[in-house]
């Protein structure tokens, strides 16, 4: 199933597929916010590096499936694959988004 994202919120999905940390930080903005396991990564470099070391412990493919947008925030609930424990998942990527870049993210199942 093929859902419609914002540009912004395709842009990061994007990135994410390329497993590139810079385009990943490219996607948010200059003091944008990732909460992620508990952990809150502030600033573009230390997304990146957040990328970096993700992208060095697994292996995986998400793919969004569903998007609702509330108050400001558009939650999108994807299916995760690859070598994690847990793996496989659904995942909620919880976004605000600001100038068409992502502003904070929380990712949380």
């Amino acid at each position: 199933m093929t859902v419609k994202l914002p540009k912004a919120i395709e842009a990061y999905f994007e990135a994410d597929r390329t497993g590139s940390p810079e385009a990943i930080a490219a996607a948010f903005t200059e003091y944008g916010i990732v909460k992620d396991k508990g952990q809150i990564h502030k600033g573009r470099d230390a997304i990146r590096a957040w990328m970096a070391d993700e992208a060095q412990q697994y292996s995986y493919t998400v793919e969004p499936f569903l998007i609702v947008t509330e108050t400001g925030k558009s939650q999108v609930t994807a299916h995760a694959v690859g070598d994690f424990p847990g793996s496989p998942i659904d995942l909620r990527f919880i976004f605000v988004l600001a100038n068409e870049k992502v502003a904070e993210l929380e990712i949380t199942v």
